[in-house]
This record gives structure tokens, sequence and C-alpha cells, in this order.
């Protein structure tokens, strides 16, 4: 006699199965969506150091070419802040101290436009113990970087200690 019961297949997902694959599938989202911000953030305080950088190098290569005023670059000297005097513009005449104190008046501008949440912008310079030795400029540049919004971050800084030698021109 021939058996009249076959096994039959299982059709489709019981509710339970679908409800815990929804659940796999959500936190794996969430992770992934975490990861995203958290990179968002990772990058754009890797821009901030980034401008930071370029920074320091420009105000660095402005005293390398104003040589004569290499005193003049020294922000503690400007009580108020350095001034814009009209040179890098080319509208005035300016000796070697005004373009210093124009230098550095438009380099904070700089960084203030490149670092939205900078705090400090400073150059001290260090003249040279003797004759035919460099002279010492310490730049330093400090921000807080992208939060979260729900934590304060700790200041980020740049410090750059650089001697040059004074040339007579």
């Amino acid at each position: 006699m021939q058996s009249t019961h076959t096994r039959r297949g299982q059709r489709g997902l019981t509710m339970v199965e679908s409800l815990v694959a929804l659940v796999v599938l959500s936190t794996g989202m969430l992770g992934i969506a975490g990861l995203y911000v958290t990179s968002l953030k990772a990058e754009r305080n890797a821009l901030s150091r980034t401008h930071a950088v370029y920074l320091v190098n420009d105000i660095i290569d402005r005293i390398r070419a104003n040589a004569p005023a290499r005193g003049a670059y020294d922000t503690a000297s400007y009580t108020g802040g350095p001034q814009d005097k009209g040179c890098v513009a080319g509208t005035t005449n300016c000796s070697s101290a005004a373009l210093a104190e124009d230098d550095l008046y438009h380099w904070i501008e700089e960084v203030k436009t490149a670092l939205p949440n900078y705090k400090t912008a400073t150059v001290t310079f260090t003249p040279a113990a003797s004759a035919g030795q460099p002279d010492n400029f310490r730049v330093r540049l400090e921000w807080v970087d992208a939060g979260d919004g729900s934590q304060q971050n700790a200041p980020s800084s740049l410090e750059t200690n650089v001697q040059i030698i004074p040339v007579k021109p």
C-alpha cells in the first residue's frame, strides 16, 4: 500500500523570523550611521589642522621675506593687536615695521577665517644672543575642534619654533 503522507516544504517566513531579521539589520545600519558621523567629525578636524599648518608656514615665510623688521613680528608688542596699514594691497609705501604689522593683521584675519573656533594666534620673537646667532620665533595657534554638540572639546594647538639667522640687507 502506498503512503499518501508527503512532507510539505516550508513556505515563507514566520513573523518572529522577520522581526529578528529586521532587528539585526537595524542594528547594523545604526552602527554604520554612527561611523559615518564620526568620520565626518574626524575629517573636519583634520582639515582644521591642515589649515593651521598652512597658516604657520605662511607667517614664517612673511617673516623671512621681511628680515629687517624681524622684531616687529612679535604679537605681544601690539596693544590691542596689529592694525591694517594698507601695505598688502599696495595702496601705501610702508616701512619694514609697518609691513610687519600689516602682515600680522592680515595673517590673524586669515586665521579667523580658516579656523572659526580659534582662540589664539601668536608670534613670539626672541633676538639672537650674539651676532651671527639665529633669532628665535615661536608661532602658536590654538583652536577648538568641531564637537558633537554634547560635550566641550579640549582646544587643539599647533606650535612651531623656528630659528632664522638675521641677514643684513
